[in-house]
């Protein structure tokens, strides 16, 4: 079992691994390829991909197997890897990326799915799996710009190749999580895929991100373009409700999930959890590099004690449930946390030291790594055991949908306000050096401040300081409607899978004749 269990938590690694290894190898990537306006969809091709794909991966792993799915994206995790590796022009790479994405989207959430159909002990597994996020985390941006620095950019992605092979091949010996369910033949689960649902759902993800990316980077915010996508995404969300409630035999998101108070609560603590905790992975080492002047090796090394904390705080979550059996304490007392220490970010600058930082780092990483798992234990707890699988289909992809949201939206106010302070630098800096550091340029340029004369250097540091703490003020907000949400979580015991909640799962998969065996 423990040969099985490290198979899948090789595969969420390596998925995982991707969200913060390809950051300090953008502006490289940008430089060679020549193409400035893909800095900013080098990460959103991949979080696009993953947020949109993630509840698809979920339904059609009940209609065709677990093992089968599981497969199917580690392959194709592997092929985007490979074109991103290979890439020899922007638009390649970021086809590459989007793939990658898809296939991460149906590894992260199906590694959960097969975690829950096999354990009793799930809240200890899965706590289990925040360790494999952390580390993903804190390695990811220290081996990117190891990689990036001493060999090459390509290596974040050739680095894919044969973890994921060797999952791939582990996976096929080792996982035997589909025993006792009837798979359906390739027509009769054609029948069951709900293609409307979807259709709809695809729509309003990719419309809403999209339309956020797009806004004041490609086109203006009031561009028809902008407004339109923004619009007919918001449009398409009753569809999808309407067509899940009435018209979907097997739908891919139930809305009976959403009939009890709990789980819209536990839904809603794992959107504000997701929308805060990625955004230290992405602008902590912005923050480092730009105000306190770091290499991009360093600013991956700085941000060790939010990962090592959650790490660990991850880990004894995990067995607290699985000892006690509770699952609301870590959700208050983490969402409590989390928003003390997201809220002390407000006051980095400059002058602070990094000791000070580094505890102010941990105590958010407390935070973080309590509300992994427990969210999602609140979730299963409160459904009936043949929608497990779905439960957390929908429960990845509204953290999937939370991260993709917090790195655009987050990066719309840092551009915003260094928009703010054009004016100021323009006096300071004149007009052809400050335009490096005017919105979305501002990301693009960080080596650059060191070579300033010290008075110039001081005033663009400054407009990085305003711009980050406008920025996580939005975080702290969000984080405190996690924590009003958290005490809607009703209070009730963790049991294990009973022998009638795995004919309830099989039932979910295949046709009460072939169950009646």
């Amino acid at each position: 079992m423990l040969v099985v269990i490290s198979c899948l938590f090789l595969s969420l690694f390596t998925a995982a691994l991707d969200f913060t290894i390809t950051s300090p190898a953008i502006p490289t990537i940008v430089a060679d390829f020549r193409s400035g306006s893909g800095y900013t969809w080098i990460g959103s091709a991949y979080l696009l991909a993953n947020a949109t794909s993630s509840p698809v991966w979920g339904k059609l792993s009940d209609i065709w197997g677990r093992k089968a799915m599981l497969l199917t994206a580690v392959a194709v995790f592997f092929i985007g890897s490979l074109l991103c590796a290979v890439s020899i022009n922007m638009p390649m790479f970021l086809t590459g990326r989007a793939i990658q994405g898809s296939g991460s989207g149906g590894v992260v959430i199906l590694v959960n799915i097969c975690i829950t159909d096999m354990f009793d002990i799930r809240s200890m597994y899965l706590g289990l799996t925040s360790l494999v996020w952390a580390l993903a985390s804190g390695i990811g941006p220290i081996l990117g710009g190891v990689f990036t620095q001493l060999v090459s950019w390509r290596w974040n992605w050739w680095i894919n190749l044969p973890c994921s092979a060797l999952a791939f091949v582990m996976l096929i010996w080792l996982l035997n999580v589909d025993a006792g369910a009837t798979r359906l033949s390739f027509r009769s689960g054609l029948e069951r895929v709900d293609w409307l649902g979807i259709v709809t759902i695809l729509g309003v993800t990719l419309m809403l991100l999209l339309g956020l990316n797009f806004g004041g980077e490609t086109f203006p915010w009031k561009s028809p373009t902008v407004l339109c996508l923004i619009l007919f995404g918001v449009i398409t969300i009753p569809l999808f409700i309407v067509s899940e409630a009435k018209y979907a035999r097997f739908p891919i998101m139930p809305m009976r999930l959403f009939k009890h108070r709990s789980n819209i609560a536990s839904l809603l603590v794992c959107f504000c959890h997701g929308f805060v905790y990625i955004s230290a992975f992405y602008f902590l080492p912005l923050f480092f590099q730009a105000v306190k002047g770091t290499s991009i090796l360093m600013s991956g090394v700085l941000i060790l004690p939010i990962t090592i904390v959650q790490c660990l705080t991850g880990i004894a979550t995990g067995f607290v449930m699985k000892y006690t059996g509770h699952f609301h304490e870590p959700i208050w007392i983490g969402m409590a946390v989390l928003t003390l220490g997201f809220g002390l970010f407000i006051i980095f600058d400059d002058q602070m030291s990094i000791v000070k930082i580094a505890v102010i780092e941990a105590l958010a990483g407390f935070g973080v790594g309590m509300n992994f798992q427990s969210p999602l234990m609140a979730l299963q707890s409160h459904v009936a055991p043949g929608d497990f699988a779905t439960a957390t289909a929908t429960f990845g992809f509204t953290r999937n949908i939370a991260t993709s949201l917090s790195v655009v939206i987050g990066g719309v106010i840092f551009q915003y306000g260094m928009q703010t302070h054009a004016t100021s630098l323009i006096s300071v800096l004149g007009d052809e050096t400050a335009a490096y550091f005017d919105g979305s340029n501002a990301e693009a340029n960080l080596g650059l401040i060191a070579s300033l004369p010290v008075h110039q250097r001081d005033a663009v540091r400054g407009a990085y300081i305003a711009s980050l703490r406008s920025m996580w003020i939005l975080y702290v907000c969000v984080a405190a409607v996690g924590l009003l949400a958290s005490l809607a979580v009703n209070k009730k015991s963790l049991e294990g899978p009973t022998i009638e909640s795995q004919m309830a799962q099989c039932q979910s998969r295949c046709s009460p004749r072939s169950c009646s065996k």
